[in-house]
């Protein structure tokens, strides 16, 4: 600690032996410094404030139909891009202020100058806006903030109508894309359904249920075949016993017999129809649904007409042979050939039924095997068909909104902007503040002193005592040699430390009257 006291001493012994040079360094700075602060030219602010009025009573009633765009976000973004190049170059031309350019390089300066002095602020709260700009000249400067207001209101229009043109062209060239699309896919899907038009069903069932479907319908009609056989089997074994026997209690027993065997087309054909109406009701109904529940009842009756229409004819049959005794084999014979014809007939029907089922059916079994594949290719076409459907029918419908958010735009204005202060300039210049400048004049001149003294005492250094000398030279001091002050030196130190003392309080009390009286001509330009 002792040591570096003793340092920092020694640099001061220093810097007074050349206090006289730091003074004058003092003064020249602050000298120049005091000009430079006076001559500097006065600056002027104009400046103007916008509100941005962004609610309007057309966003509820259009909520739902049209693009609502953020308004409020697209004018902050604005104002934090508006001071650019191409923003500055209009402003210029628009102000006048080009006019005295002559060359390439004060266009650029002038450039540099509106954007450095161009400023806007905004309280995004209450969505005000202050655009200000300071020039020397007071008219300058309000004539360049009339015309950035100008450029403020017409740049936040004309982006909105440029982004709905530019959205309306976007969404056109998508349309047409998915239209073409779309074209494409319904080919394919027509293109497919017409190669495979004979295993597509129209009821819209899968192949296995039209398997399914088929394979009951073969087992019915190879029943009903076998009932046309039974009873043309049972038919001819009477037909051959009467024609044997020849005798009445057995033309009787026979006709009874095949009456039970009596054939019903109309009544059959109508029962095979309901029976398959019914079985295609079960596989989409229950029991208990009222469309299976009338067609029960349907073939109930029908059954019970069939009934009654087959113990008619075994009365008629029964009563044929009491005509004629004599006659009565012959007419049992013909009964029975005509019931036999008749079998023969069923039988026939039964049978082209059963061998129309089967191929029917092998043709579907064949089918279920390339089913799978067809079916997920009509899958894939119908879901690729889907997916350009719904995205050029939201195209379209996204087209019309932003059609009606133009139009909506254009018609009301969305952001209403409102000048609430006109562009004016204030009457008392705002810069350069000249008391804080004067003051960091007088603080810059005294350093300056300081730091000449200081480089030059590290310049041409000065040692006060042995202890010093051998520290720096590092070389064995032998003696030292005293300097005797006699009472004339003395005085000269005295009268020397006075004209210092005058002249640094003559520089310092020079800016100290320089800084109250500016501040007192400030106070009385503000009142």
């Amino acid at each position: 600690m002792d040591s570096l006291i003793a340092q920092v001493v020694a640099i001061a012994r220093r810097m007074w032996k050349y206090r006289w040079p730091g003074l004058a360094v003092a003064w020249i700075v602050g000298v120049v410094g005091a000009v430079v602060v006076f001559i500097l030219p006065d600056r002027y602010e104009a400046n103007a404030r916008i509100y941005v009025d962004t609610q309007s009573i057309l966003k509820p009633l259009m909520s739902g139909l049209a693009v609502q765009p953020n308004v409020e976000q697209q004018v902050i973004m604005l104002s934090r891009t508006l001071i650019s190049r191409p923003t500055v170059e209009k402003l210029i031309r628009m102000a006048d202020l080009d006019l005295k350019n002559q060359s390439k390089a004060q266009q650029e300066a002038t450039i540099d100058t509106v954007t450095r002095n161009l400023s806007i602020q905004s309280t995004a709260r209450d969505n005000l806006y202050t655009l200000s700009y300071r020039d020397s000249d007071p008219e300058t400067a309000k004539r360049v903030v009339q015309s950035f207001a100008s450029i403020f209101v017409e740049s936040s229009l004309g982006n909105g109508r440029k982004d709905t043109a530019t959205a309306a062209t976007f969404i056109n060239e998508q349309i047409k894309t998915y239209e073409a699309k779309l074209e494409e896919a319904e080919s394919r899907v027509k293109e497919f359904r017409l190669k495979n038009i004979q295993a597509m069903a129209s009821d819209g069932k899968d192949s296995a249920s039209r398997l399914a479907e088929m394979s009951s319908q073969l087992e019915r009609a190879r029943l009903d075949y076998r009932e046309a056989v039974n009873a043309r089997d049972a038919a001819k074994q009477q037909l051959d016993a009467e024609r044997n026997r020849g005798q009445n209690s057995t033309v009787q027993s026979l006709l009874q017999e095949s009456a039970v065997s009596v054939a019903t087309p109309e009544i059959d054909s109508r029962l095979d129809a309901q029976r398959r109406n019914l079985d295609a009701l079960l596989q989409r109904f229950t029991e208990q649904h009222p469309d299976v529940i009338s067609t029960r009842k349907m073939i109930k009756d029908l059954e019970d007409q069939k009934k009654k229409e087959v113990i008619e004819l075994r009365k008629a049959a029964l009563a044929a042979p009491t005509v004629g005794g004599t006659t009565g084999g012959t007419l049992a014979t013909q009964e029975l050939t005509r019931l036999m014809a008749t079998s023969e007939v069923q039988v026939a029907a039964m049978k082209a039924r059963v061998d129309e089922y089967t191929a029917r059916y092998a043709q579907a079994l064949a089918a279920i095997k390339t089913a799978p594949q067809m079916e997920a290719e009509a899958a894939q076409l119908n879901r690729d068909y889907a997916i350009h459907k719904k995205n050029y029918e939201d195209l379209v419908a996204r087209r019309e909104a932003a059609s009606i958010s133009g139009d909506l735009d254009v018609t009301s204005g969305v952001a209403d902007f409102r000048v609430i202060d006109p562009p004016r300039v204030s009457p008392q210049p705002v810069a350069p503040n000249r008391l804080l400048l004067l003051a960091g004049a007088m603080v810059a001149a005294l350093l300056s002193g300081v730091f000449a003294s200081f480089a030059a005492s590290q310049l041409r250094p000065v040692f006060h005592d042995a202890i010093d000398l051998r520290n720096r030279v590092e070389l064995p001091i032998l003696g030292v040699v005293s300097r005797l002050v006699t009472d004339a030196d003395r005085r000269l130190l005295r009268v020397d430390l006075i004209r210092f003392g005058a002249a640094s309080g003559a520089l310092i009390g020079l800016f100290v009257l320089g800084l109250t009286v500016m501040a007192i001509l400030l106070s009385r330009q503000v009142v």
